[in-house]
């Protein structure tokens, strides 16, 4: 009998032989590619981190001389805010200066034009012999406070008295109608307050003058003087108040009583846009 003796694994061909001294000499040279380029790039890698980091501190430095230098701008812009909020201060200053000043010229109103506008309100039978300021007191009740049933013997309120300034004028007329002339023509001036211009007193009176005539001498009589009784007049009296209307809307009524002053200094004043033309 005849035995047979097969072995597989000879002829496969995945099994690779172990490698003999012959064949490592026969290895080719470029087997040692990676290592040196593994090398080359351990060496480079430092390299390019050292440089990045210079390239950082030199950005740091640049960005901090900036910083610097936007530090130095604050601190001028801020001074020169300081120094713009002083002159507004200054300015706010010399405005309200300014309209303190207009407000004191508004409210003038000069005594020749208002004395002007009385005097051609006045008709021709009337006499003005006196105009004056007076301090005149007027007394007003305090109000009570609000009680249902108010105690008995509770005292009246306390009134209180205000002095304010009047105007009061003084003369004589030939009659009653031409003294009301006279207050219904004052009532109308831009000057006077026409709900407080009022007749205080009207009454019949003695003439304030006399008529006195010299008659010369002659053969048959010496001379003389002869003295005559005039007819008598109403004694009036009206008292009122100055109007609290602005100077700047009385320009017109100025300029044509003779207040040349004022008149300029208020049209400077609307020039420069301090009152409203």
């Amino acid at each position: 009998m005849y035995s047979l003796d097969i072995n597989f694994l000879k002829d496969r061909p995945d099994i690779i032989k172990p490698p003999t001294g012959n064949d490592r000499q026969a290895q080719p040279e470029g087997s040692m590619t990676p290592l040196i380029i593994g090398v080359i790039i351990g060496l480079l890698l430092p390299g390019l981190v050292g440089g990045l980091w210079f390239f950082l501190q030199q950005q740091n430095a640049q960005l901090q001389e900036e910083i610097n230098g936007l530090k130095a701008q604050l601190g001028t812009l801020q001074q020169a805010e300081q120094q713009i909020k002083q002159l507004t201060e200054e300015t706010n200053k010399v405005k309200d200066e300014t309209a303190a000043l207009a407000s004191v010229f508004n409210q003038i109103k000069p005594w020749s034009a208002m004395l002007q506008d009385i005097r051609e309100r006045t008709p021709p039978n009337v006499q003005i012999r006196s105009i004056q300021q007076k301090l005149v007191t007027v007394t007003t009740n305090s109000p009570a406070p609000a009680t249902n049933n108010p105690k008995p013997g509770t005292p009246p309120p306390n009134p209180s008295a205000n002095q304010i300034t009047k105007l009061q004028i003084e003369g004589f007329a030939r009659s009653f109608d031409d003294v009301n002339y006279l207050l219904l023509t004052l009532q109308r001036s831009p000057f006077l307050k026409s709900d407080e211009t009022q007749l205080i007193v009207a009454k019949l009176d003695d003439s304030p003058g006399k008529l006195e005539l010299n008659y010369p001498q002659n053969q048959n009589q010496a001379g003389g003087k002869v003295t005559y009784e005039l007819p008598k007049m109403v004694r009036y009296s009206i008292q009122t108040s100055l109007n609290d209307v602005p100077a700047s809307e009385l320009i017109r009524e100025l300029d044509r009583k003779g207040a040349v002053g004022l008149v300029t200094r208020i049209r400077t004043l609307q020039d420069k846009g301090v009152f409203q033309k």
